[in-house]
């Protein structure tokens, strides 16, 4: 037992791996110290996961001044299976998952983003009228934007939405809404292949 060691270089004495203490036990290294690494350093950090990346693949026709659920049924990843992209409940990693929804396995602070276009059902005449969008977490809104044209209707608008929040990792999960406005009270439209929306873990 000694208080110091004072060596250049410690290397196994057999094989090639080498522990350092046992399960249990603190090493404490002092302020000023650095760590020069020039080889392969596994265990340390963390990665941005569960994450995902989605989009809808066609227009979603809703009706005038209703909150819809978007319908985001693509995925360009998944990296722990939590996004349910079909159009019923799925149970994913064991968490009961609504529709077009991400549901985490692993608590933690998410960053989401949801970016879509809108217009009437036709996108073709100036009758654009307003647009909300939300991002939900268990059916209940944390953040919306809202644009209003303002008399000064046009034939499509574009807006992208962001949320940072804390998930359990247990039942929590979280989608996305829209509400479009028109100036005859007409069918409108969430439009095809403009929907993406995205979610991850902070480390």
């Amino acid at each position: 037992v000694t208080d110091e060691l004072k060596t250049n270089k410690i290397s196994p004495a057999s094989g090639t791996a080498f522990t350092l203490g046992d399960s249990g036990d603190t090493f404490t290294v002092p302020s000023g110290v650095t760590f020069a690494n020039s080889g392969t350093a596994t265990g340390f950090g963390g990665t941005n996961t569960p994450s995902f990346f989605a989009r809808n693949t066609s227009h979603q026709d809703i009706t005038h001044g209703v909150d819809t659920k978007v319908i985001v049924d693509s995925e360009f990843f998944d990296t722990d299976g939590c996004f349910n992209n079909t159009g019923s409940t799925a149970t994913l990693n064991g968490i009961s998952v609504p529709s077009y929804s991400f549901a985490p396995n692993v608590a933690g602070k998410y960053f989401f983003s949801f970016t879509g276009s809108f217009s009437d059902d036709s996108a073709t005449s100036s009758n654009l009228a307003y647009f909300v969008m939300r991002i939900s977490v268990n059916d209940v809104w944390k953040t919306r934007n809202v644009f209003n044209l303002n008399n000064n209707q046009g034939r499509q608008g574009t807006g992208t939405l962001t949320l940072l929040i804390d998930l359990d990792g247990v039942d929590d999960y979280v989608n996305f809404q829209a509400e479009v406005g028109t100036t005859d009270s007409s069918t409108a439209r969430i439009m095809g292949d403009y929907v993406r929306v995205n979610g991850f873990k902070l480390i």
